[in-house]
């Protein structure tokens, strides 16, 4: 299955070993406010299996020591770990060389580095830069930072009603003053798939570098920057259930030889004297100071771990608890879901008609069910339909069609409480 495909109602789906899956997370065998758990917020952040808990704390109890540089035998065992994960990473998304992936916290600081290390070098007055209308904050905020200060211009690819970017209209974006287009693969707040293959390959016409921000994409699809030929992809590792504090920016190895550091300190440099100081070989250049050793090496513990589950059944099994949590959610009168993209992840955003959905997210939380309410940090996508936020219901592979029955029920009740 490629990056970004979509699984029809048509399509096979295995049979999944859901018990088992569920038993490898231990948070999901607690209550609140005395009901099962129910976790629907996996896109904000995914639950962490009990191989990765264990991995970090053998790290703590047995390895914990600075990385790089050290002689003795601790450091040595640290950096093995942490570098380890970094092969894997390299392997996850099928990059050419492994000094292509850096380690940082997550994709809003990934986003931040490309921002400085690559912008503040290459992008200057009268420039542009292409983003789309359903961006998160983090791949907004820090554009509009620099556009103030080199005198850019900030371009939107507009979208329609299903939430799906009309890309039509991003062709006709692209000119010779384009220096960067900026794009989600999946949006966090509505569940679309973008077809960055496509977005990447036009921009590329115009010898113009896409960054794709695949902070919802990596947990969910295979990705492989090899296939998509993006120039910078960023991931968060606290969303593909690894531990927070951990994430990537894949970055082309020509580019970032050419990008200036990110930020100044110990690790990222070759010599320092007080008159001149010359900078590491990626990916060290990025990464100055000492880095989140226990979570990047949990990253490298939570792709393990996915792999050994089979990335392309749990994707499969994750669009059926799509479909069906979409075909029960809309049945309910007085629900409307806000992104019916027809490529689209396992995210659900609904609103019903006057009830606000901090509402609606306190009565869900009452039967235990934990879903988002507000405006998923894309209010220009909340203005774009319209509505002051919205209630999402976000699936991973731990999830069942049980436990979407009982969103579904709740949901009904919150209608009669306020009917």
């Amino acid at each position: 299955m490629s990056a970004g495909t979509l699984i029809t109602p048509e399509s096979p789906v295995s049979t999944w070993p859901i018990e088992r899956i569920r038993a490898d997370f231990p948070v999901l065998q607690q209550t609140v406010n005395g009901k099962p758990l129910i976790y629907l917020d996996n896109s904000a952040s995914s639950q962490v299996p009990q191989v990765v808990i264990d991995r970090g704390s053998i790290y703590l109890e047995q390895e914990h020591s600075n990385i790089h540089r050290g002689v003795h035998y601790l450091s040595q065992k640290a950096t093995t770990a942490y570098e380890g994960a970094r092969e894997k990473v390299k392997r996850f998304i099928n990059a050419r060389d492994v000094r292509e992936c850096i380690f940082v916290r997550g994709a809003t600081e990934g986003i931040n580095l490309v921002m400085h290390s690559y912008g503040r070098k290459f992008i200057g007055a009268g420039d542009e830069i292409i983003i789309s209308a359903m961006e998160h904050h983090a791949n907004i905020v820090p554009w509009q930072m620099l556009c103030e200060e080199k005198g850019a211009r900030l371009r939107v690819i507009p979208m329609n009603d299903a939430g799906e970017l009309l890309i039509d209209e991003y062709d006709g974006l692209l000119n010779e003053r384009t220096k960067l287009v900026a794009v989600m693969h999946v949006s966090n707040a509505l569940g679309t798939i973008n077809p960055i293959k496509k977005m990447i390959a036009t921009a590329h016409k115009y010898g113009v570098p896409v960054l794709i921000d695949g902070a919802q994409a990596a947990p969910h699809m295979p990705i492989d920057m090899q296939d998509l030929d993006a120039d910078f992809y960023v991931f968060s590792g606290h969303k593909m259930f690894a531990p927070t504090g951990s994430g990537v920016v894949y970055g082309k190895l020509e580019l970032l030889e050419k990008m200036n550091p990110f930020q100044g300190g110990g690790d990222m440099i070759k010599t320092v004297t007080f008159e001149k100081t010359t900078y590491a070989d990626p990916p060290n250049r990025f990464e100055a100071g000492t880095p989140a050793i226990a979570s990047q090496i949990g990253l490298g513990a939570s792709i393990d771990y996915l792999n050994s589950i089979g990335r392309e059944a749990a994707a499969a099994y994750e669009m059926e608890l799509l479909r069906y949590a979409t075909a029960k959610v809309s049945a309910i009168e007085g629900v409307r879901i806000i992104g019916t993209a027809k490529n689209k992840a396992s995210v659900l955003s609904f609103v019903i008609d006057d009830i606000h959905p901090h509402d609606i997210g306190t009565i869900l939380d009452q039967e235990g069910i934990a879903v988002r309410a507000g405006h998923h940090c894309a209010q220009p996508v909340m203005q774009r339909f319209k509505v002051p936020a919205t209630a999402r219901a976000s699936f991973a592979f731990y999830n069942t069609k049980e436990e979407i029955d009982v969103l579904a029920r709740t949901i009904e009740r919150v209608i009669e409480i306020f009917s």
